[in-house]
């Protein structure tokens, strides 16, 4: 049986400490000669098919009427080794400067959007619009990715998971429970 830790009252404004949902991103957007990075923590994966990712994105980012207008984004998935690069871009504003020339990073074409790839990066999925009907009121964007490219290796990368404060928690090792997977079990 499963020991049963003991436990305090916490603040509920810092939940978000255990709850963030995925690997912290980077998310990039073009519009009319205009490019952005944001760094991004909030998304969570909302359908298989379509592929749909949710995420939020603040009203006041300047990435937000860049993609709310071009209706697409390029979400980028980093390891451990841009984390450096990572808390930079998301603490200075794309309206000021331009983030690949000032972090070192190479924007590479997409296929099926006009946002760009980040080469440095393990992941990048080309997404469009699905869905804005929250956008207006939480500004929850529901994107259906369209293509993804991802490095063949690492299988696992080392991903970052911010905790709030600025501390990261590093994905940890992989424990398979394979021969439990029931993939009918999926749609069910």
């Amino acid at each position: 049986m499963a020991r049963q830790p003991a436990k305090a009252d916490f603040p509920v404004s810092q939940v978000r400490r255990y709850l963030e949902p995925g690997p912290i991103v980077m998310v990039s957007s073009a519009l009319g000669g205009r490019r952005n990075i944001m760094t991004m923590g909030w998304h969570t994966v909302m359908e298989f098919t379509p592929s749909l990712v949710g995420c939020v994105i603040a009203g006041s980012n300047h990435s937000f009427a860049l993609i709310r207008e071009s209706r697409e984004c390029v979400i980028n998935l980093p390891t451990t080794a841009l984390t450096d690069i990572v808390v930079g871009v998301g603490n200075t504003s794309g309206a000021e400067i331009d983030k690949f020339e000032t972090f070192g990073l190479t924007a590479q074409p997409a296929m099926r959007v006009q946002a760009p790839l980040i080469a440095e990066c393990h992941a990048n999925f080309e997404c469009r619009l699905y869905d804005d009907a929250l956008v207006e009121r939480y500004n929850f964007f529901i994107f259906e990715v369209l293509k993804a490219h991802v490095a063949k290796s690492p299988r696992h990368p080392e991903t970052l998971h911010y905790t709030g404060n600025g501390e990261f928690v590093i994905s940890g090792k992989v424990i398979s429970r394979r021969r439990w997977f029931r993939p009918e079990l999926l749609d069910s």
